[in-house]
């Protein structure tokens, strides 16, 4: 599995621990940073957006995402087409976001988590797969939402376009 990961200033040192993390998880194969490098202020839309375009255009099977409450590089990552992402505090939502949910994108606050705890969901969130069965099912439907309003937003750019917008 090739894993992304990035953060803002105030996840960098949980990123950079991650990154070691990574590299002793057996089912990791690789890993992309994509930033940042230093603790320099930068915004969290900018680095959750790099993952979010990895995931959903395959470059990368999976992604983490570090900021101070990890909620708004859910947020972010949400916005991108195929990419489910969720901010997970404890190793049940971790489980369950995989198990029912099929996340791709792993959302961690770095403010709130301790460095154990941070490493557990990693772990569990890495090793668990979707069940499948029902949820299959309702994730079809999440994804044909996405269709559904991608075409619509589609639909109204033609119409500005078309009205001299």
């Amino acid at each position: 599995m090739k894993i992304g990961i990035a953060s803002d200033h105030r996840g960098l040192q949980m990123k950079n621990r991650m990154l070691q993390l990574l590299g002793s998880v057996d089912n990791v194969e690789s890993t992309v940073d994509y930033g940042p490098q230093d603790v320099q202020s930068v915004d969290y839309p900018d680095f959750a957006a790099m993952v979010a375009k990895g995931v959903s255009s395959g470059e990368v099977d999976r992604g983490i995402l570090i900021c101070g409450t990890g909620i708004g590089m859910c947020i972010t990552a949400n916005k991108f087409s195929g990419v489910r992402a969720a901010t997970c505090h404890d190793s049940v939502t971790a489980e369950y976001s995989r198990l029912h949910n099929d996340t791709n994108v792993l959302c961690l606050s770095a403010d709130q988590l301790s460095d154990q705890l941070a490493d557990q969901i990693v772990r569990i969130w890495l090793k668990t797969e979707f069940e499948q069965g029902r949820h299959a099912r309702r994730l079809q439907k999440i994804a044909d939402l996405e269709k559904e309003i991608a075409a619509s937003a589609h639909g109204a750019d033609a119409v500005r376009k078309s009205d001299g917008c």
